[in-house]
Protein backbone atom coordinates (compact mmCIF):
# COMPACT_ATOMS: atom_id res chain seq x y z
CA UNK A 1 0.00 0.00 0.00
CA UNK A 2 1.16 3.67 -0.82
CA UNK A 3 1.23 5.80 2.38
CA UNK A 4 1.45 9.58 2.26
CA UNK A 5 3.56 10.54 5.92
CA UNK A 6 3.96 14.22 6.88
CA UNK A 7 6.57 14.99 9.54
CA UNK A 8 6.49 18.77 11.17
CA UNK A 9 10.65 18.84 11.68
CA UNK A 10 13.04 20.94 13.48
CA UNK A 11 14.83 22.92 10.55
CA UNK A 12 18.19 22.13 11.22
CA UNK A 13 21.19 19.93 9.66
CA UNK A 14 20.96 16.63 9.78
CA UNK A 15 17.24 15.68 10.49
CA UNK A 16 16.70 14.77 6.57
CA UNK A 17 19.40 12.16 7.13
CA UNK A 18 18.25 10.78 9.89
CA UNK A 19 14.87 10.40 9.10
CA UNK A 20 15.82 8.80 4.86
CA UNK A 21 17.69 6.48 7.19
CA UNK A 22 14.68 5.13 9.14
CA UNK A 23 13.01 4.42 6.33
CA UNK A 24 15.99 2.99 4.60
CA UNK A 25 17.06 0.84 7.62
CA UNK A 26 13.52 -1.01 7.41
CA UNK A 27 14.16 -1.41 3.82
CA UNK A 28 11.75 0.97 2.57
CA UNK A 29 12.44 2.63 -0.99
CA UNK A 30 10.90 6.79 -0.12
CA UNK A 31 9.19 7.14 -3.34
CA UNK A 32 8.81 11.10 -2.81
CA UNK A 33 10.15 13.35 -1.12
CA UNK A 34 9.63 16.78 -0.36
CA UNK A 35 10.56 19.10 2.42
CA UNK A 36 10.07 23.25 3.03
CA UNK A 37 9.63 25.52 5.74
CA UNK A 38 6.21 25.68 7.55
CA UNK A 39 4.80 29.48 8.20
CA UNK A 40 7.19 28.93 11.17
CA UNK A 41 10.98 29.15 9.92
CA UNK A 42 12.83 26.99 12.84
CA UNK A 43 10.21 24.16 11.57
CA UNK A 44 10.13 22.48 8.22
CA UNK A 45 7.41 19.83 6.56
CA UNK A 46 8.50 16.47 5.43
CA UNK A 47 6.34 14.82 2.48
CA UNK A 48 6.90 11.51 2.48
CA UNK A 49 5.56 8.83 -0.14
CA UNK A 50 6.28 5.36 0.57
CA UNK A 51 4.94 1.94 -0.32
CA UNK A 52 4.95 -0.86 2.74
CA UNK A 53 2.61 -2.85 4.92
CA UNK A 54 0.66 -1.33 7.02
CA UNK A 55 1.85 -2.90 10.33
CA UNK A 56 5.79 -2.49 9.42
CA UNK A 57 5.16 1.93 8.35
CA UNK A 58 2.94 1.88 11.50
CA UNK A 59 6.11 1.14 13.36
CA UNK A 60 8.38 3.46 11.33
CA UNK A 61 6.12 6.44 12.21
CA UNK A 62 6.34 4.98 15.99
CA UNK A 63 10.00 5.99 15.97
CA UNK A 64 9.59 8.50 13.77
CA UNK A 65 7.77 10.45 16.57
CA UNK A 66 10.55 9.25 19.37
CA UNK A 67 12.99 11.04 17.72
CA UNK A 68 14.05 14.27 19.18
CA UNK A 69 13.83 16.56 15.96
CA UNK A 70 10.18 15.14 14.94
CA UNK A 71 7.43 17.22 16.48
CA UNK A 72 4.85 15.75 14.72
CA UNK A 73 4.22 12.82 12.69
CA UNK A 74 0.67 12.04 10.11
CA UNK A 75 0.45 8.82 8.29
CA UNK A 76 -2.73 10.10 5.39
CA UNK A 77 -3.70 6.62 4.70
CA UNK A 78 -7.56 6.37 5.14
CA UNK A 79 -7.56 10.12 5.64
CA UNK A 80 -9.09 13.39 4.59
CA UNK A 81 -6.01 15.67 3.20
CA UNK A 82 -5.39 17.23 -0.47
CA UNK A 83 -1.38 17.02 -2.39
CA UNK A 84 -0.39 17.81 -5.15
CA UNK A 85 3.23 17.92 -7.05
CA UNK A 86 5.18 20.55 -9.77
CA UNK A 87 5.93 19.17 -12.37
CA UNK A 88 8.64 21.13 -15.43
CA UNK A 89 8.41 19.49 -18.75
CA UNK A 90 10.95 20.34 -21.63
CA UNK A 91 9.01 19.13 -24.80
CA UNK A 92 10.49 19.21 -28.49
CA UNK A 93 8.90 21.06 -30.82
CA UNK A 94 8.39 22.91 -34.33
CA UNK A 95 6.31 24.99 -36.29
CA UNK A 96 4.57 22.13 -37.01
CA UNK A 97 3.31 20.14 -33.37
CA UNK A 98 3.64 23.50 -31.10
CA UNK A 99 0.02 24.47 -31.63
CA UNK A 100 -0.96 20.67 -30.58
CA UNK A 101 1.38 20.97 -27.44
CA UNK A 102 -0.60 24.19 -26.95
CA UNK A 103 -3.81 22.66 -26.58
CA UNK A 104 -2.70 19.91 -24.45
CA UNK A 105 -1.07 22.48 -22.11
CA UNK A 106 -4.38 24.36 -22.06
CA UNK A 107 -6.61 21.43 -21.53
CA UNK A 108 -4.68 20.63 -18.72
CA UNK A 109 -4.57 24.45 -17.26
CA UNK A 110 -0.84 24.36 -17.01
CA UNK A 111 1.89 27.30 -18.22
CA UNK A 112 4.44 27.64 -21.01
CA UNK A 113 7.08 29.02 -19.36
CA UNK A 114 9.65 28.80 -21.68
CA UNK A 115 9.74 28.66 -25.24
CA UNK A 116 12.54 27.99 -28.07
CA UNK A 117 12.81 27.21 -31.67
CA UNK A 118 12.99 23.88 -31.17
CA UNK A 119 11.40 23.16 -27.82
CA UNK A 120 8.69 24.74 -24.95
CA UNK A 121 9.31 24.44 -21.01
CA UNK A 122 6.02 23.45 -19.43
CA UNK A 123 5.24 24.18 -15.85
CA UNK A 124 1.83 22.20 -14.12
CA UNK A 125 0.61 21.00 -11.16
CA UNK A 126 -2.38 18.45 -9.67
CA UNK A 127 -2.79 15.35 -8.31
CA UNK A 128 -0.28 12.67 -8.91
CA UNK A 129 -3.00 11.29 -11.32
CA UNK A 130 -2.93 14.85 -13.57
CA UNK A 131 0.47 14.84 -13.70
CA UNK A 132 1.13 11.89 -14.93
CA UNK A 133 -1.74 12.31 -17.79
CA UNK A 134 -0.39 15.32 -18.87
CA UNK A 135 2.93 13.44 -19.29
CA UNK A 136 1.77 10.70 -20.95
CA UNK A 137 0.03 13.13 -23.42
CA UNK A 138 3.19 15.00 -24.32
CA UNK A 139 5.32 11.85 -24.15
CA UNK A 140 5.24 11.36 -28.03
CA UNK A 141 6.12 14.92 -28.63
CA UNK A 142 9.58 14.00 -27.48
CA UNK A 143 10.49 14.89 -23.72
CA UNK A 144 13.45 16.24 -23.79
CA UNK A 145 13.81 16.99 -20.25
CA UNK A 146 11.41 16.37 -16.51
CA UNK A 147 12.00 17.81 -13.35
CA UNK A 148 8.89 16.29 -10.44
CA UNK A 149 9.10 18.16 -6.91
CA UNK A 150 7.54 15.25 -5.61
CA UNK A 151 4.05 15.32 -3.39
CA UNK A 152 3.71 17.41 -1.35
CA UNK A 153 0.06 17.62 0.94
CA UNK A 154 -1.44 18.55 4.22
CA UNK A 155 -4.67 17.28 5.97
CA UNK A 156 -7.97 18.61 5.25
CA UNK A 157 -9.70 21.28 8.06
Amino acid sequence: MKHTISALVENKSGVLAKIAGLFSARGFNIDSLAVGETQDPSISRMTIVVRGDDAVLEQVCKQLNKLVDVIKVQDFAGKDFVDRELILLKVSTDSKTRHEVLQIVEIFRAKIIDIKAKSMTIEATGSDSKVNAIIDMLRPFGIKELARTGKIAIARG
